[in-house]
């Protein structure tokens, strides 16, 4: 998650909400080569013994894990965007095949709010007008508290009041 202040510009406010993935592209090919490696091992111990059809659920397996990791790194570029100006909030989201969504909120009627549940998650939302919109599904509830704290004040500041 990232977000920044600008100066007394269009924008006084710019967020980019991504979501967080701790396994780098490398590190993705050494995770592979080792699970395929110990998978081809294995399968090839089972082999010798006779049991040629572990050879192939083996390799299927690496497949299997193969595909789960691309489909991960697929929806990880799906993404939000957060920018306010004295005039505007508009929140885009951005799916992850690069179709985009605007959704603009006056910063002086919209409300940020983060809903607690008993269990400490929690559900991010922008309201105004009877209408309620839940982004930044993929933040930790963390980083959704620190970033309602720092949209909250941003829209104060943009509001003309003093926080």
């Amino acid at each position: 998650m990232e977000h920044q202040q600008q100066p007394q510009s269009e924008a006084t406010f710019n967020a980019i909400l991504t979501p967080h993935r701790s396994l780098s592209p490398a590190g993705f090919v050494v995770l592979m080569l080792l699970i395929g490696g110990t998978s081809f091992a294995i399968g090839l111990y089972f082999l010798t013994l006779g049991a040629w059809p572990i050879f192939g659920f083996m390799g299927l397996e690496v497949l299997l894990v193969y595909v789960a990791f691309k489909l991960n790194y697929r929806a990880a570029r799906e993404y939000e965007t957060v920018e306010l100006s004295p005039g505007l909030l508009k929140l885009t989201r951005v799916d992850q095949r690069g179709r985009a969504q605007t959704f603009d909120f006056n910063p002086y009627w919209v409300r940020v709010g983060l809903y607690e549940e008993h269990d400490g998650r929690t559900i991010l939302w922008l309201a105004s007008h009877g209408r309620e919109m839940v982004f930044g599904h993929f933040l930790s509830d963390d980083e959704r508290r620190e970033f309602a704290d720092a949209l909250g004040s941003a829209l104060q500041t943009a509001r003309g009041f003093q926080t």
